[in-house]
């Protein structure tokens, strides 16, 4: 039998991009030898988005779709579509058509080759500005330095995941899933593919800064603990240094000199104060997800659907 190819797409507000998207989806699978079925994921939008998945899923039987019942963010709508999705591999890619659909033949090819994930990696884009790729460069190597598990930089959320892999995706509890570290730590044969960012067709991207610096928190948190461990350290080495203050002031006491300074006390007063709600911070960010994981509530609530199985309408558990 011909196998069946799943193709998950988050969207957020992009009205204008998700004709495209299906229209270069079937162009891309017209010639090749598999079936396939285009999963979009609204999450939350506020435009025409959802009425214009609609419209193509009337218009295309390869279409599916699943509404969130509010905004749950990209990787809480990366794991529905993972949740929902029955092929025998699974492609994952953004919205906005800067994933080509044309790589999709080279993901195939290397899965049939008998790799179990073929992800993404993004060649350096000049015309991104400097902000933008020094930022980028910086959460790589945080992250790797960090963490216990190794991303090359500019890896994307675009990937190809036989079946096998999904399914251990789909076990994991995770409150808040960060699927470029999750498939890197699943393992299996993996091989990276280079390619070419296309220019955003319609709209603008929703990583906002505030958006990114939230997803390398919850990235370098997600996989290690060595935050909590520099944090001691950086508490036990201040502590160690401050030492070195008292000979100095008992020599100033014995010998007369009084200890001068108002400006030095403030500055070490804020900066000590500054660095222990910088490890406090730290241990916050451990114990919030803690908190947020043992309330158990749903990673996305699905508002409506059009995949018609018992486990496509009720609100998913993790």
């Amino acid at each position: 039998m011909t196998k069946l190819v799943s193709i998950i797409v988050p969207v957020h507000n992009e009205r204008e991009n998700v004709g495209v998207m299906a229209k270069a989806i079937k162009r891309t699978f017209a010639d090749l030898p598999y079936r396939y079925n285009l999963l979009f994921v609204d999450d939350g939008s506020s435009d025409l988005t959802l009425h214009e998945v609609k419209k193509l899923a009337l218009q295309d039987d390869h279409v599916r779709y699943i509404s969130f019942s509010r905004n749950f963010g990209h990787q809480a709508a990366i794991k529905a579509g993972l949740d929902k999705a029955d092929g025998d591999c699974i492609i994952t890619m953004d919205g906005d058509m800067q994933h080509p659909p044309s790589l999709i033949p080279t993901l195939l090819e290397k899965w049939e080759e008998g790799y179990d994930v073929v992800y993404t990696v993004r060649k350096e884009d000049k015309k991104l500005p400097f902000l933008k790729r020094v930022t980028s460069n910086l959460f790589y190597r945080v992250l790797n330095w960090l963490s216990d598990i190794k991303i090359e930089k500019g890896t994307a959320d675009f990937r190809l995941m036989n079946r096998n892999v999904v399914d251990v995706l789909r076990g994991l509890a995770e409150f808040e899933p960060f699927f470029r570290g999750l498939v890197k730590w699943a393992g299996f044969k993996q091989v990276p593919v280079e390619y070419e960012p296309n220019e955003r067709k319609s709209g603008a991207s929703k990583y906002t800064s505030k958006k990114m610096i939230r997803f390398a928190l919850q990235g370098i948190t997600s996989f290690s603990i060595r935050p909590l461990y520099a944090a001691t350290y950086i508490g036990f080495t201040f502590a160690a240094l401050s030492t070195l203050y008292i000979p100095y002031a008992l020599y100033s006491y014995y010998f007369g000199y009084t200890i001068s300074g108002w400006s030095s006390l403030i500055v070490t007063v804020v900066f000590f104060g500054g660095l222990q709600l910088m490890i406090l911070g730290i241990i916050g960010i451990y114990l919030g997800k803690l908190f947020m994981q043992n309330k158990h509530r749903p990673v996305y609530i699905v508002k409506e659907s059009n995949i018609h199985e018992p486990s496509a309408i009720h609100i998913d558990e993790f």
